[in-house]
């Protein structure tokens, strides 16, 4: 199933994409009163599989008649995933991507985090802060935990998994590389939009065998594949889960492929202006896309 994030006034909704078009839960359950689907999408991940099930044959049950159904043009879109307990980040995470930056390629994960400031959604208009002159798209693959990880074996780490989403690891590289740590550079405000969709485990066969591209103003700019991960999904989930105990919402975002602007020879680098549009995509789970405006 594929959930979204619905903004609506002060508050942010559960939607679901169907057949007929998208669905607003909190609408919904206006007129179809029910006290056990959630109108959030954390308390729905926090339901796990079970909760899933349970919201299928629901709508299996409404008289369609009487539902109203959006279209994408009419939402305004929060981000997938609204308050993960923890967003952490895999760095140098692709073979080509380390390649075209001059980087060994790691013998361990490289982890970094992001906070909840940095989470905007689809279609949003992103202001590019006035603190840096050199910042860069990341196309990700996202994995949202499911159930509670500790010391998790790989070959058990995907059952942990909710679902996944399309990210972009937004990066300030002046503000990166200020020191050894790569925190300023990557937690602006808005800097890691996520969706548009919330995309099932089940939905999903093989997420270390996903397409992902970034296309700039109509230009490609990133074009691979999750397989030329060094490090996959399930030994992520299960390395981490070593050191910390990963719970129900918890956003992972798993690095990028070679393209970024960072990897160009230097008199060639075009760094993100406003006015510029960037569409990251992965397949089965779709496109987001953000303008970028003055700060």
């Amino acid at each position: 199933m594929k959930f979204l994030t619905i903004r609506k006034e002060e508050k942010e909704v559960l939607g679901i994409q169907t057949d007929k078009g998208i669905i607003d839960f909190d609408e919904l359950l206006q007129n179809h009163r029910n006290t056990t689907i959630p109108t959030d999408v954390m308390e729905l991940i926090h339901g796990g599989k079970e909760m899933v099930k349970e919201i299928t044959s629901y709508i299996e049950q409404l008289d369609t008649e009487s539902v109203r159904y959006l279209k994408e043009a009419d939402i305004n879109w929060g981000p997938a995933i609204t308050s993960p307990s923890k967003i952490i980040c895999v760095g140098l995470n692709y073979r080509k991507h380390a390649d075209e930056t001059g980087s060994p390629y790691p013998e361990t994960p490289i982890l970094f985090n992001k906070f909840n400031n940095t989470l905007t959604g689809h279609k949003q208009a992103i202001k590019i802060p006035k603190t840096t002159k050199k910042l860069d798209y990341e196309v990700e693959l996202g994995i949202v935990i499911g159930k509670t990880a500790k010391n998790v074996p790989i070959n058990e780490a995907l059952d942990h998994v909710f679902g996944y989403v399309t990210g972009n690891d937004l990066s300030a590289r002046d503000l990166q590389f200020v020191s050894s740590q790569w925190l300023l550079g990557k937690s602006c405000d808005d800097f890691s939009p996520v969706g548009p969709y919330l995309v099932t485990s089940d939905e999903v066969e093989d997420p270390n065998n996903l397409q992902l591209k970034t296309i700039v103003n109509g230009e490609e700019k990133q074009n691979s594949n999750t397989s030329d991960m060094i490090f996959h999904c399930d030994e992520i989930i299960s390395y981490i889960s070593k050191y910390m105990t990963l719970t129900p919402g918890d956003l992972i975002l798993t690095g990028t492929p070679e393209g970024v602007i960072m990897g160009e020879p230097e008199d060639k680098q075009v760094f993100l202006k406003p006015g510029d549009e960037v569409t990251v995509e992965i397949e089965k789970l779709g496109s987001l896309t953000n303008k970028f405006v003055y700060e």
